[in-house]
């Protein structure tokens, strides 16, 4: 959970900081799905197991990106 001077932050972040920040969850998103299957594998679990285990984590991430990308549209159409 995001503290109050994190969420201050995003709160005064302009678009571009905005973007970079959505860019780097995307690309720890992508880096947190490729490795854990990759291990996965490894260690012969099936794929759907470890998407399984994932998913909470996954669905954080998906959430805190909407919320960037929300927040993004909202200040670019000046509200």
């Amino acid at each position: 959970m995001a503290d109050s001077q994190e969420v201050n932050s995003i709160e005064q972040a302009t678009p571009e900081e905005l973007t970079a920040i959505i860019a780097e969850l995307e690309q720890y998103r992508e880096r947190l799905v490729n490795d854990t299957l990759s291990m996965a594998q490894r260690a012969k679990v099936m794929k759907a197991q470890a998407m399984a285990y994932l998913e909470p984590n996954l669905a954080q991430i998906d959430a805190q990106i909407q919320a960037l990308r929300e927040r993004q549209t909202a200040l670019s159409s000046g509200n």
